[in-house]
């Protein structure tokens, strides 16, 4: 089936849906990772874009039920080069354009993304249409240009948890309120051999760096990113971790107000658009990246050891790092393509964050030691 995508600049790309018919609107982005399409889809961070795989080929191994980061597909749209309609991989239980139809997200192939990337990097990321409906390129156009912009919009606040639940087994366990804080119980979580208690604050949270806060020893409950500071007061954790999520830190207004209120309370760690909040609460200022890092192979520096990290990232904002300056704030990482900033921690308080996703692993040890610092910081604080 013909379809059709439309930049708000006026540049166009004829495509064919294997999803059949459909429409997306909303910004359009392009991801470097080679594999991982799953794990893109799923990914809170993506909600409202249109993604463009700059692989080739994609859908060779299907879906799993094993490698999804979240409830559903988060996308508003998947653009690819060629769709491989026949997968074979031993996990699967379905394929690409099942999934995708299972949920009403539209998938086409047939656009040459390597055109549409050198454009969107030239150009920056746009507002953009894709449609089987209207293929007229002038009015699809101007159907592009009227759609908001992804700044000023608080996308945290509908990915984020509605309830509070444990983390337990590799799936979330739904909590009510005095649940919530026996979990926290010294004796309860400890009982179950955990080191440390964590909150962590669902900006958009993946699975996946569930699994690693659990791995790293830490009993986890995850609320909802409007839950204000007197509630996690209430809870008494050891720790408070600051998710991934999507859009523009600027306009989640609560969540930095909460932040700013527990600082110096507990050890604070934050990825991504937490670190990106943290930055905003200590002071500092955001800024929109003008095509994002989205991929799996970013080069980071950290400073401190000079040792070179390959990072997975997902996001188009950044803090900037003159704005943190005089606030006993140390750069710690930097993005060896562009310099931006990728991590900080205080010197006076005990937190710190970066910028990329160190539980995608691409590397795919070079981000362990962050939980490794985590239980340090809550280690010291407990004495």
């Amino acid at each position: 089936m013909n379809a059709l995508l439309a930049l708000e600049d006026g540049r166009t790309f004829k495509c064919r849906a294997f999803t059949g018919p459909g429409e997306a609107r909303g910004e359009v982005v392009f991801n470097t990772g080679m594999t991982g399409y799953q794990e893109v889809l799923t990914d809170p961070s993506y909600r409202g874009q249109l993604v463009t795989m700059t692989y080739p080929l994609i859908g060779n191994y299907g879906i799993n039920r094993e490698d999804i980061e979240s409830g559903r597909i988060q996308v508003a749209a998947f653009l690819i080069k060629e769709y491989q309609p026949f997968h074979s991989n031993y996990r699967a239980t379905a394929s690409l354009a099942e999934y995708l139809k299972s949920q009403d997200i539209i998938g086409v192939e047939g656009l040459d993304t390597r055109a549409l990337t050198r454009h969107i990097r030239k150009a920056g990321a746009m507002r953009a249409i894709l449609t089987t409906h209207d293929l007229d390129p002038v009015s699809c156009a101007a159907k592009a240009r009227a759609i908001p912009g992804m700044e000023g919009q608080d996308l945290a606040s509908t990915v984020t948890v509605e309830a509070a639940y444990r983390w337990v087994d590799d799936q979330p366990v739904p909590l009510d309120n005095e649940d919530a804080m026996n979990v926290l119980n010294r004796d309860v979580w400890q009982a179950r051999g955990r080191r440390h208690s964590v909150v962590a604050l669902d900006f958009g949270i993946k699975y996946n760096i569930l699994r690693c806060l659990t791995q790293a020893g830490f009993e986890v409950i995850v609320v909802p990113a409007a839950t204000p500071a007197e509630t996690i007061r209430a809870m008494a954790p050891s720790g408070i971790f600051l998710s991934n999520g999507p859009g523009d830190p600027e306009p989640v207004r609560y969540a930095i107000e909460t932040i700013r209120e527990l600082i110096g309370y507990r050890p604070m760690f934050g990825i991504c658009l937490g670190h990106q909040l943290m930055g905003l609460a200590l002071g500092g200022r955001t800024f929109k990246l003008k095509f994002g890092h989205r991929g799996a192979n970013q080069p980071v520096k950290h400073l401190p050891s000079g040792r070179i990290e390959i990072t997975s990232q997902n996001h188009g904002f950044a803090v900037d790092p003159d704005s943190l300056k005089d606030k006993d704030i140390e750069i710690t990482h930097i993005n060896l393509n562009d310099n931006t900033l990728e991590g900080f921690r205080s010197r006076r308080y005990p937190l710190y964050a970066v910028q990329y996703h160190p539980e995608a692993s691409p590397g795919p040890h070079d981000a362990r030691y962050l939980f490794d610092e985590f239980n340090r910081l809550m280690d010291t604080s407990a004495t």
